[in-house]
């Protein structure tokens, strides 16, 4: 088995957080600056280890091996969310050029790095991937501009120096599928004392528009018992979603009421309007339908006890997605043989660019734990023994993928 380097693995990924520095985190979205910066420098490091580098027309950078014989993509994106952590993204980014590394030597075992463009949706979520896997076109890139200062995505290509440059799309059988590390983005590994997260599943995302349409009127005039309260239907609803999911649920569902919007806002006014974003997640499609009845069975009742008219909109239909098995099965060998006892089997309560390259390729991702649970902040932070740990585990399943040994059972050992 190939051992990874470890201190050159955090010397990188020190490095790659001085792209757009921000306290303890990072502040590099999607096409400034700091992100075109840090994906030249990933260029330059594919090229240093022998690989063929290029940046396509949206930003995702490739390092290609010079042989014929199929790779193994390994990475993740290279973008943060606004004044974030420095982990999100770029840990799986690092692993994908320290195992290419670690491989250069064995071009039996090809490892081709990628980062992708945009995951986090300063423009189009999942863009990178998406374009990867044929699955965007170039009406929506046209469309699509920045969610925080309205710049088209053309403009920010251009000022990136990718405009008319081509995208890359998947090519049958260049590759043997697609490995992710990433950051939990959660506590439940740090809780359960557990190092490493095998990944089966990526949630499947269902959101919602719920509008309750009241009559607008007098606050000090309009009698109680009369009113129709738009406010006040929201109100009621998310309170029965608070007390009726936990009834009906699985052990991993989470459910957000993110935003809600009252009309016209004013202290002195009944509201007429209300809008409620709100969304749940799961891994289990019968789950989440099982949700989606209960939502609109109590959008239903608070209608009837308000006098409110409901209109329910889901704007969002995303379905689970199942890890590949076999890959699976490498990663949990190899956390079997450097992790014995503390790596578990979980699904990612958070969507990652694997579940859009898995339409293409067989995927597989690996977790390590978050202190606190803590990402999206500047504090995100993963203790530097899990991060070499995952590197690790992550090159032994990878060694095991092309070797075609993904099934097979490891014997245990630590790793020193």
């Amino acid at each position: 088995m190939l051992n990874i380097n470890a201190g050159r693995l955090l010397s990188d990924l020190s490095r790659f957080a001085q792209f757009g520095r921000y306290r303890t985190g990072v502040h590099r979205p999607t096409y400034s600056k700091e992100d075109t910066d840090s994906r030249r420098w990933l260029a330059q490091q594919y090229e240093a280890v022998g690989l063929h580098a290029h940046i396509d027309g949206v930003g995702n950078v490739f390092g290609m091996p010079r042989s014929e014989r199929p790779s193994l993509l390994i990475g993740s994106h290279a973008e943060s969310q606004n004044y974030a952590g420095r982990l999100d993204g770029a840990l799986g980014v690092i692993y994908g050029l320290e195992i290419a590394r670690t491989f250069a030597k064995t071009p039996d075992l090809p490892i081709a790095p990628v980062a992708w463009a945009d995951e986090e949706g300063h423009y189009i979520s999942m863009l990178g991937s998406r374009s990867f896997v044929g699955d965007i076109d170039e009406a929506e890139i046209d469309g699509a501009v920045n969610v925080d200062h309205g710049l088209p995505l053309r403009d920010a290509l251009r000022a990136a120096g990718l405009a008319g440059v081509p995208r890359t799309l998947v090519e049958p059988g260049r590759h043997v599928g697609y490995l992710e590390a990433h950051i939990e983005q959660g506590d439940a590994l740090e809780a359960s004392s557990k190092r490493i997260g095998v990944v089966t599943s990526i949630v499947g995302i269902w959101q919602y528009s719920i509008v309750f349409h009241g009559i607008q009127n007098h606050a000090g005039t309009t009698r109680m018992v009369i009113r129709k309260d738009a406010g006040v239907a929201a109100a009621m609803l998310v309170s029965a979603i608070a007390e009726r999911f936990p009834e009906v649920a699985g052990p991993r569902s989470v459910w957000t009421t993110g935003r809600i919007t009252l009309e016209p806002g004013a202290p002195s006014i009944i509201p007429g309007r209300a809008e409620i974003l709100f969304q749940f997640r799961d891994a289990e499609m019968s789950l989440l339908e099982r949700l989606d009845s209960v939502t609109r069975e109590l959008v239903e009742q608070t209608e009837i006890k308000t006098g409110c008219r409901a209109n329910i909109e889901r704007t969002e239909t995303g379905k689970p997605c199942n890890m590949d098995p076999v890959f699976q099965q490498a990663i949990e060998n190899a956390a079997a043989r450097y992790a014995p006892g503390v790596y578990v089997r979980m699904p990612s309560g958070a969507s990652h660019d694997a579940q859009v390259i898995a339409r293409k390729l067989k995927s597989a991702m690996l977790f390590v734990p978050s202190i606190g649970g803590i990402s999206h902040h500047w504090t995100e932070n993963t203790d530097d023994a899990d991060v070499v740990l995952g590197c690790q585990v992550l090159a032994d399943a990878a060694e095991a993928i092309l070797r075609g040994e993904g099934s097979t059972s490891n014997a245990a050992k630590s790793l020193q």
